[in-house]
Order: structure tokens, then C-alpha cells, then sequence
């Protein structure tokens, strides 16, 4: 009996083109496209490259409605993400609860044993590893899913360059087009930019102090939810005669805290909401920090649900909120939110 694959459909190349690899390999394959926020017109346009693809290939595909889920575990977690000064990644936190999460829940629904989607990421079962193209590896955004659920993963395209995806979805005729569409942003529901998401919900544009790490009133800014840590421009300082860059953002006093690069370098932190695919209390690894930095060695010590990491080198512009993944080599480790 070929065993059912459930496929995270989006209409872009790279889930269609896992949907033709895995029913090449057997695989008895469902598509599920999944509605996660109300953005005009993206998901008519969307769901219809779907439907084409399950026509082409001859599956069944279901349009599932996760927006309410969403904006309760995603969107709401951004935006208060934001107000609370920290910097969110809603990625991460999608595929914990949503992608690897609720389309879980819903591949048991219909008896199907896998769940794929067109990551490019590696997965034996045990663990996940980096894609063999660096360029496009997403394993940081996985650092958070629950652990029992990796027996169930496939993930045809770790193996894959972009390029070849798109040479190979460029052969099959009626999918042409999919090879030279628009690559689909990181974060789904930003059309441009955060502050046009953070505007429909709140006024971002009130004035406060830029203050340096001696506590002085130093100039001015826009409104503390237009930066991030390390950001250099966007604010005031007076008299400053070499570049300063955002070291902390205070939500409470509408406060900036800025200082020279230097003062970006940091040499160890904290990490809660710990997630880790084996049992480990204390190890040597790497981190990655940021989704596009180099993992740098690092030591973690787990306690009373937080890790301490202490880095052999330092890193730059760390900022609360944002995740931090573990690795040995290319094999993902787990991961945790900066604290």
C-alpha cells in the first residue's frame, strides 16, 4: 500500500515541484492550501496555481482555513511582539504552531502518515540538518518544532540548488510559469514593511529621547517601534561624529538607547522557551543568532528552563525576541527565543 503524503501547497515552484517529486518516489500524495491572513486578492490568485497543479498531477487538494489560528498564535504575537520592544519572528513561530502544528493535525485528519512542504531542508527522522544550498537553507525557522513530529516529515528539496527546481519545473509544460514567478516573501502578511502592518493597530509615530548607555538625552526619535537593535539611521544624536546604532529600545519611556558599534558586541545570553530534539543539559555547539549570519561556537548551559550561551567569538546588534538555533555542523540541535 503507498503510504499518503499531506503536501503544504502554496502555488509557488517550490511546494509544486516537491508535489511532482513525491508522487514520482510512490508516494500517495494530498495537497492542503492552507489561508493564513486576509490579505486582498493573494489567496484567489494563489489557490487557483493549486488547483492547476492538482489537476495536473490528478490529486486531491483542500483549502483549509487557519486565519483565526493565525491571528491568535502569529499575528497578534508579532504585533505585541513589537510593542513590547522585542523583535519578533513570526516564522518560527508559524511552523511550530501552524505548519508543523494545525497541518499536522489535519494530515491525521485524513489518515495521511508524512507531511512536506518545499523547505529546503534536510530531515532523517530524528533530526533536521541544513539544506546542502546554503544560499537558501531554512532549518533556522525549524529550530522550534515540537520533536515528535519530525518522524513524519519529508523534505524532497534539501538536497536541491533553487536553480535546479526551477530547470525542472521549467521542463513539465503546463508548469512553466511557476519557474519565473516573483520568489514569495520571508514574512507572508508584510506587503512592504513592519511599520505598515504595526499602523493598523496603534499610533507608532510619537516622538521620544534617544538616550546613551550613560542614561544622557543625547537627541530624538520617530517612535520607539521603528527600530530594531543595530539599526543606525531613522534617529537623532547630537553633535554624534561617528555613526551610532540602536543597543536597546525601552517600550515603557518611549526611549532609545544608542552607542558606537563597538557597544553592539555581545558575548554571551540568554535563551527561554527552550526546544531541543535530544535530551542535553549542557554542550558545545554553534549558534545562529539572526536567519542570515554564520553560526558562531558557542557554550550552552540549560537551567530552571532557560540557557545561558556563552559565545568563543562575539557577535552583533543581538536583539530580544528573535531565535536563537543551536546546531552541530548541519545538524539543527533545537533553539530558543534571545531573552
Amino acid at each position: 500500500m503507498k503510504k499518503k503524503v499531506l503536501i503544504g501547497m502554496s502555488g509557488g515552484v517550490d511546494s509544486t515541484v516537491t508535489a511532482v517529486l513525491l508522487q514520482k518516489e510512490g508516494y500517495e500524495v494530498e495537497g492542503v492550501y492552507m489561508k493564513l491572513h486576509n490579505k486582498p486578492g493573494y489567496h484567489e490568485e494563489n489557490w487557483k496555481k493549486v488547483q492547476r497543479v492538482a489537476d495536473y498531477l490528478g490529486i486531491k487538494v483542500h483549502f483549509y482555513d487557519l486565519s483565526k489560528e493565525f491571528n491568535n498564535e502569529v499575528y497578534t504575537y508579532f504585533i505585541e511582539s513589537y510593542k513590547e520592544g522585542l523583535t519578533p519572528n513570526p516564522c518560527v513561530m508559524c511552523n511550530r504552531t501552524i505548519k508543523f502544528g494545525k497541518m499536522v493535525e489535519f494530515a491525521d485528519s485524513i489518515g495521511a502518515e508524512h507531511i512536506a512542504t518545499g523547505h529546503y531542508i534536510q530531515c532523517d527522522g530524528e533530526f533536521i540538518y541544513a539544506a546542502d544550498d546554503p544560499n537558501k537553507d531554512q532549518s533556522y525557522f525549524l529550530c522550534e518544532v515540537r520533536k515528535e513530529v519530525l518522524p513524519r516529515l519529508i523534505f524532497p528539496l534539501g538536497t536541491w540548488v533553487k536553480e535546479d527546481v526551477k530547470a525542472y519545473a521549467a521542463r513539465i509544460e503546463v508548469l512553466k510559469d511557476f519557474a519565473t514567478q516573483k520568489e514569495s516573501s520571508e514574512i507572508c502578511f508584510v506587503e512592504n514593511t513592519y511599520d505598515e502592518v504595526l499602523a493598523r493597530h496603534m499610533n507608532i509615530d510619537i516622538p521620544g529621547e534617544t538616550v546613551d548607555t550613560e542614561g544622557n538625552v543625547v537627541g530624538t526619535h520617530k517612535g520607539y517601534m521603528h527600530y530594531t537593535i543595530g539599526k543606525r539611521r531613522g534617529f537623532f544624536v547630537n553633535g554624534a561624529h561617528e555613526p551610532h546604532f540602536v543597543l536597546d529600545i525601552r517600550p515603557e519611556t518611549n526611549q532609545i538607547i544608542v552607542g558606537t558599534r563597538e557597544k553592539l558586541e555581545v558575548n554571551a545570553f540568554k535563551v527561554k522557551q527552550i526546544n531541543l530534539f535530544e535530551d542535553l543539559t549542557e554542550f558545545d555547539c554553534q549558534v545562529k543568532v539572526r536567519y542570515r549570519t554564520r553560526a558562531v561556537p558557542c557554550h550552552v548551559k540549560i537551567e530552571e528552563g532557560k540557557a545561558s550561551v556563552v559565545l568563543s567569538e562575539p557577535v552583533f546588534g543581538l536583539a530580544k525576541g528573535q531565535a536563537a538555533a543551536f546546531y552541530d555542523g548541519k545538524r539543527l540541535l533545537g533553539g530558543g527565543l534571545i531573552c
